[in-house]
């Protein structure tokens, strides 16, 4: 049986000889520094992480409230996404859900186009699932057992908003937690392996503070979002990094261990703008589709083989998890809408949800007409 008392990490100074270790002022009894889960040990990283992220913290609009929903919509919101693309999208959509009653009650269209451009619009989906079976509870659970069940939530999530929220002491493990537990285990296992993510796991659960589960969840995910990145951990600004296994040993770049990593794959795609009278031709995607359901999307040129192509109107880029598009935007003629295709005015668009391509083509030729 993996003894977490043992095997995890040693402090350091293995050639002290004094009765005593000193590291950055803490005082360790010579018996704890073979362990990283000594109490003493244990005591100081909690101390000083929590310290540090006091002073370092990021001032994040989620991190203002103690709203479960409002906490909960942001952990949906960031899953996969960067904070800086957040920041906006959680201001707008809670400008206009304030409240679990106010999401319940919407059309999906108009979740869906307050999402748009976030990607993975199933959160989305599930968000608003979740919030009517909220409003059946008659409020927002408060354990992470509850939680859980909501539409959507996952272990993390769950975690994430009941030690937030309601102080509950269940250690919040994401990617940014998991990398900096394997370096400061120095741990080589695979970080795909379910093996891997259950012992780091355990190891996040015990440093824990149980007291401070709120604080001290936050902590270790700024330490891993702002210091302990995943190229480059600014090794000189980490509060804890002379208990860090990983720095010690060299492995500090190689760590956490991916082995199985996919392929990008590179593709070309034509998307046509085509214009008549203010208005610009999309289709909807149907309510059953696998992917952008509900969406509304330009034509890609080989969809409407009929249109004339009169021009070459600019390209971007688009990255779909390891598929990486070239989007190439043309403009296009065709005197009447095929069937699936409408005209839509071009000053509803923001009332409608349009996929990322269409309003990065769209944003582009509006970009180029201002030159």
């Amino acid at each position: 049986m993996w003894d977490a008392e043992r095997e995890i990490l040693q402090v350091v100074n293995t050639s002290a000889t004094d009765d005593n270790i000193v590291l950055h002022g803490d005082v360790l009894p010579r018996d704890d520094r073979q362990s990283f889960y000594s109490n003493a040990a244990v005591r100081a990283i909690r101390r000083r992480l929590l310290g540090w992220y006091e002073r370092a913290r990021r001032d994040l609009p989620w991190r203002r409230t103690g709203d479960p929903y409002r906490i909960w919509v942001s952990e949906i919101m960031l899953q996969q996404t960067r904070v800086a693309a957040v920041v906006p999208y959680y201001e707008r959509f809670l400008t206009r859900f304030p409240d679990v009653s106010s999401l319940a009650e919407a059309r999906e269209e108009e979740v869906l186009t307050l999402w748009a451009g976030l990607g993975y619009y199933s959160r989305a989906r599930n968000l608003q699932r979740a919030a009517r079976q909220v409003r059946a509870l008659g409020g927002f659970p408060e354990t992470y057992e509850e939680i859980r069940e909501l539409a959507g939530v996952g272990d993390y999530t769950a975690a994430a908003v009941a030690s937030i929220a309601f102080g509950e002491a269940r250690a919040a493990v994401d990617g940014n937690v998991l990398r900096v537990m394997s370096r400061l285990m120095g741990d080589g296992g695979d970080i795909g392996a379910g093996v891997t993510r259950a012992r780091l796991g355990a190891a996040a659960g015990k440093l824990l503070d149980p007291e401070n589960a709120s604080e001290f969840n936050q902590a270790m995910m700024e330490l891993g979002a702002t210091v302990c990145l995943p190229r480059e951990p600014l090794c000189g600004e980490c509060p804890v990094s002379l208990y860090c296994r990983g720095l010690e040993l060299g492995r500090q770049r190689e760590l956490p261990v991916k082995l199985r990593r996919r392929e990008k794959v590179e593709e070309t795609q034509v998307l046509l703008v085509i214009r008549r009278g203010g208005c610009v031709l999309l289709g909807k995607r149907g309510e059953s589709e696998t992917r952008l359901a509900g969406f509304w999307e330009l034509p890609e040129a080989g969809q409407l083989p009929q249109a004339r192509r009169v021009g070459k109107l600019g390209t971007f880029r688009h990255t779909i998890t390891f598929h990486h598009y070239s989007i190439e935007v043309e403009e296009g003629v065709l005197g009447r809408a095929p069937r699936g295709w409408r005209w839509v005015k071009e000053g509803g668009l923001g009332d409608i949800p349009l996929s990322t391509t269409a309003r990065k083509a769209l944003d582009l030729i509006r970009g180029a007409a201002k030159l």
